[in-house]
């Protein structure tokens, strides 16, 4: 979600009066400068020939996300969402994951407050995300880092973080991350369009209730791969099944807290083990 990328983005910005190295176009051209100026946020210009480079690179990215999107389109009508509110939900939202936990409780009846936090929960890595990326991006003002923000994914950060390991190139760099994010947002878009037209129009014995956990177990399983992982996993559906009487489904929420309890002591379990 925007909001936590935004958080890690504004948090991590520099100082209005700070005296640092020159910061221009480049960290290169900073190094040359040998006289410390007033570092200020930079309103970068936009370059089209790096915006449809990250477009390019990101693109075979595309065969794992349109199924996932369509998925996410045909969750929200069969739980109820107008065409509309499923609509706008995937171009605010623009998360994967937490659309799919949106559709989850959506369908389960539960409160707006249960499902905004169940997003924000499973929407946190986005802040380590942001926090890995805002120092390369320190420069730049409020609006490049609040439209970066909004089109922050796991696709767009894995491809964008080496490049800025990469190059120096400040204004490059930004527009490279925009684009690998906005080819991303709208494929996502026509995505889901198409599974919320498919969600309309396929009959109601199809029982599609459940694709969207199918989908989650697609996606789960591959991310079992060692003991730490197992162990999130069992915790949080041990959790979610032995708490599944507290009101206003808020099993699932202290199911995920607990999953990330578990994994932050198991990595430091392995961590003295190693």
């Amino acid at each position: 979600m925007a909001i936590s990328g935004f958080v890690a983005f504004t948090w991590m910005r520099p100082p209005p009066h700070v005296t640092s190295p020159n910061i221009c176009a480049s960290r290169s051209e900073a190094r040359e400068s040998s006289n410390p100026v007033v570092l200020r946020p930079m309103r970068t210009h936009f370059s089209r020939p790096a915006f449809f480079e990250g477009a390019r690179d990101v693109a075979p990215m595309l065969i794992g996300i349109v199924p996932f999107g369509i998925v996410c389109g045909i969750g929200a009508i069969t739980a109820g969402a107008s065409p509309i509110a499923a609509l706008a939900m995937s171009m605010i939202m623009f998360s994967g994951a937490a659309q799919i936990i949106a559709v989850q409780l959506l369908a389960a009846g539960a409160p707006f407050a249960v499902i905004l936090l169940s997003c924000l929960v499973v929407s946190l890595r986005l802040v380590m995300y942001s926090a890995a990326m805002a120092p390369y991006l320190r420069p730049l003002d409020h609006r490049w880092r609040a439209l970066l923000s909004f089109v922050l994914t796991d696709q767009a950060f894995a491809g964008t973080l080496q490049r800025f390991q990469r190059s120096d190139d400040l204004r490059a760099n930004a527009s490279y991350f925009l684009g690998s994010g906005a080819l991303l947002w709208v494929i996502w878009q026509l995505a889901t369009i198409a599974g919320i037209l498919a969600g309309q129009v396929i009959p109601a014995s199809w029982q599609l209730e459940f694709v969207v956990p199918l989908c989650f177990i697609a996606v789960l399983v591959p991310l079992l791969r060692d003991r730490v992982s197992i162990l999130v996993f069992t915790v949080a559906a041990i959790a979610v099944i032995a708490l599944d009487a507290m009101p206003l489904r808020l099993s699932m929420v202290c199911g995920g807290l607990l999953g990330i309890a578990a994994g932050i002591v198991g990595d430091k379990v392995a961590g003295k083990r190693g």
